[in-house]
């Protein structure tokens, strides 16, 4: 980490000085874990830019009540926020802020603290009163002069009100954003409570039905059902059609013939049928009951969804969101319309807030109209292609219904196991099964390949996997170029006509040989794409790879017990060693999910100098009463400053002032259930994978056989900023750092500067690269970010 040096914010200050100005921030609505952060982040980045920070206690209520509700926030006040759920300034329903006379109380007490800039963090009613408030700002101001309780001076100096919004709500139930803080948490708790139920159901054979939140929005129902492969869901947006008791009877009793001993129904609290007539948990073990006679138990999750400390997707979603929100701020004027920080694939954005209501409030309203197919749409790319990859893998069909293609597909893991491989190869069997194609399993990655250890598989026989850790087929680091000959013998064999590998650095490069083996080798002209997937995140060609969310939770959830240690002894400092590699995504992004004090990586060399400017700064924090510090290393970010001499330094320039401990998270960085996110990711990007297969195979087939040998028929799928692409591995070569074995530009980098700026460093910050205001559209490309 960089020394603290003035010099480098020249810039940064030139352009965005909050010198003088003062921020309200407030959290309002339904409670979402990582509200705190977000607080966390406003405050910590409006102090850096020089400007005063005001919590607003209990929403709406504060602003009208004042009084000790509006509160100057410090530095060390939102310590220790970022790990806990809820909200810790409070929440409340304010019936008093709908009326005039309420917002011209809150008007006053905002004028009283200099406030004219409002950061509220809420759901689309909170918003809507906030864009309310700011349109009646001017008006406002004018009746509390009339009244006598300000001055002229007041009116002029504080003539506008800027506000941004921030989303927080579990359901997920915002347009304009594909991920609202609090929704990745909430699937947390969900995907715990179903992998719990999964061993209790197994024992006794038993249906479970599991009701979540989700009154008018069905994402949370929608995505856990996705997650957890759910034999059924329910959803408000997505009715079941009129002879629904039947097809769910048959499913289920289908199931149970095939020798599965669980089954498990999610239904949103808001679903309907067709009719828009409510469909209950209670409802639907009633009719399993009567019709079937299975022992079924509902279980309502209720507020246990809100509850729990916040994913590590969800501090990180956030901290970006509240910096960004102060960089809006920063940057308004008098014309600038009302706007609303969201994420669009993996770019912050900045949409007008009233735009976002409005298209939200369409959605309810198509909804209304039975027209759910235009409500689906309206919620957003993100939504339709979880539905549209729903139904890829639930439509199954008879034998004698599935289309023949005559196409043998090969899936395979290649590299080290990532949490989410076996979402992803359940996901691309069945996909290649609806698709009509014949689907082989390949054991132990290359090797196995040359081997012969090739099986069908059939759609029984990936039942359950999502949940499953590691890699279930088996997978190695071996690259094919010296079993080339093997490896194409094997194909001939079982007359494979395309390959979807699952991996790692690894299987890039075993892409890579294969394509280049095409001249000698006619066998491996044939269509092959790779997944990413790997713990390191350090694929060219992709923002994120399956494995590498799950490995953050551990790496957030162990720092965070670390850090609870450390609050009865005081003054320690933790030393962490993270994998990755050469890549420091995961110290870097583990230390922003973590609040690290400093986080050492390859990317960005350091010397001595920073080391002991580091050991300075923590000299200084254990003046405050925030007694604790943490550190986290890349394993391969230095050869001479290992984990062990930095631990010996801190140590060693620490005495009398603190203690230090060290320790090296190893593999336990890749082992656990895979969390929602990479379930859910790894089961659309391998459906999309398959399904270019498809397309891939029909345009290659021609005179009885496979023929395949152009650059884009060997690509990698990967997540680039707002779109999922498919590249050939040949054009990525440029972009590869192949000593280290990582990609020569990292987005994650761009986060860098924030982890610095929320740790109380001074650092340079381009904020060229900050989200632009953009219009709401209706249709977003159909190539967009799963």
């Amino acid at each position: 980490m960089a020394a603290p040096q003035r010099q480098d914010t020249k810039k940064f200050f030139e352009n965005l000085s909050g010198a003088g100005k003062s921020i309200g921030v407030l959290t309002s609505g339904g409670d979402a874990q990582g509200m705190n952060g977000a607080v966390r982040a406003v405050v910590r980045m409006g102090i850096y830019v020089g400007a005063k920070v005001y919590f607003i206690h209990e929403g709406y209520q504060g602003m009208v009540d004042g009084g000790q509700n509006i509160e100057e926030a410090s530095w060390e006040s939102v310590s220790s926020m970022l790990q806990v759920g809820g909200t810790v300034i409070g929440s409340a329903r304010c019936k008093e802020f709908r009326t005039r006379e309420g917002r011209l109380r809150a008007a006053l007490n905002l004028v009283q603290h200099d406030i004219t800039n409002l950061c509220v963090i809420g759901g689309d009613g909170s918003l809507t009163g906030a864009n309310l408030f700011r349109d009646e700002w001017s008006g406002l101001l004018e009746e509390l002069r009339t009244q006598g309780l300000i001055d002229d001076e007041a009116v002029q100096k504080k003539s506008v009100l800027h506000i941004v919004g921030m989303v927080g709500s579990i359901d997920n139930d915002f347009c304009g954003t594909d991920m609202t803080i609090g929704t990745d948490s909430a699937l947390h708790r969900i995907i715990e409570v179903v992998d719990a139920i999964g061993t209790t159901a197994q024992s006794h054979q038993r249906t479970f039905v599991l009701e979540v939140m989700g009154r008018h929005c069905g994402y949370l129902a929608l995505v856990s059902a996705l997650a957890c492969g759910a034999d059924w869901v329910f959803f408000p947006e997505m009715p079941p059609e009129d002879d629904w008791e039947e097809e769910l009877c048959y499913k289920l009793s289908g199931n149970r013939a095939d020798k599965k001993r669980l089954n498990i129904i999610i239904v949103a609290e808001g679903a309907i049928d067709s009719h828009n007539k409510p469909i209950s948990a209670d409802y639907i073990k009633d009719l399993v009951v009567r019709r079937l006679g299975f022992d079924t138990r509902v279980t309502i999750l209720g507020h246990v969804q809100r509850g729990g400390t916040p994913s590590a997707f969800d501090r990180i979603l956030a901290s970006r969101m509240g910096v960004e929100a102060v960089l809006a701020l920063l940057e308004a004027s008098a014309t600038t319309p009302a706007c609303v920080v969201s994420l669009v694939g993996n770019q912050a954005v900045r949409l007008p807030l009233m735009e976002c209501v409005q298209m939200t409030q369409e959605v309810q309203k198509a909804m209304d109209e039975k027209k759910f197919d235009e409500a689906v749409r309206l919620r957003g790319r993100s939504f339709e292609n979880n539905l549209h990859t729903y139904r890829l893998l639930c439509s199954r069909k008879s034998d004698e219904d599935l289309p023949s293609s005559s196409f043998n597909v090969a899936v395979l893991n290649v590299g080290a196991p990532a949490a989410g491989m076996n979402a992803a190869v359940r996901s691309a069997v069945r996909v290649g099964i609806t698709e009509g194609h014949k689907m082989f399993a390949v054991n132990d990655g290359f090797e196995g390949f040359s081997k012969g250890q090739i099986k069908e598989i059939k759609w029984g026989d990936v039942g359950g996997w999502t949940g499953q850790g590691g890699s279930l087929l088996g997978t190695k680091r071996t690259l094919p170029a010296k079993h080339a000959e093997k490896i194409a013998a094997q194909i001939r064999i079982h007359n494979i006509n395309a390959m979807l590998v699952i991996g790692g650095f690894e299987a890039y490069l075993g892409l890579l040989e294969l394509s280049a083996a095409r001249e000698k080798f006619s066998e491996f002209s044939i269509p092959m794409v790779m997944v990413p997937a790997t713990v390191s995140n350090n694929i060219p060609g992709s923002d994120l790879s399956i494995g590498a969310d799950t490995a953050l939770n551990a790496i957030t959830e162990t720092c965070d017990r670390i850090k609870q240690s450390a609050s009865g002894t005081k003054r320690r400092v933790f030393i962490i060693e993270t994998m990755g590699g050469y890549c420091g995504y995961l110290a870097n992004v583990g230390g922003l999910a973590a609040g690290a004090d400093a986080v050492y990586i390859y990317e960005e060399p350091f010397d001595i100098r920073e080391l002991q400017a580091n050991v300075e700064h923590l000299t200084e924090k254990m003046k405050t009463s925030i007694q604790r510090g943490l550190v986290l290393r890349n394993e391969n970010s230095n050869e001479n400053f290992t984990t062990d001499f930095i631990y010996q330094l801190y140590s060693e320039e620490g005495k009398g002032v603190f203690d230090c401990r060290k320790n090296v998270l190893g593999h336990t960085q890749q082992g656990g259930a895979p969390s929602p996110f990479d379930r859910n990711f790894g089961t659309k990007v391998a459906a999309k994978a398959m399904q270019w297969i498809t397309t891939k195979l029909k345009e290659t087939y021609k005179e009885g056989r496979v023929f395949a040998n152009s650059e884009d028929s060997a690509c990698l799928l990967g997540m680039r900023r707002r779109a999922m692409v498919f590249q050939p591995v040949v054009q990525l070569r440029d972009e590869t750092d192949f000593v280290h074995r990582i990609p020569k530009e990292q987005w994650w980098l761009k986060l860098r500067p924030l982890m610095k700026i929320l740790a109380k460093y001074r650092t340079s910050f381009d904020v060229s690269d900050s989200a632009q205001l953009e219009h709401v559209t209706h249709v977003r490309p159909k190539e967009a970010a799963i």
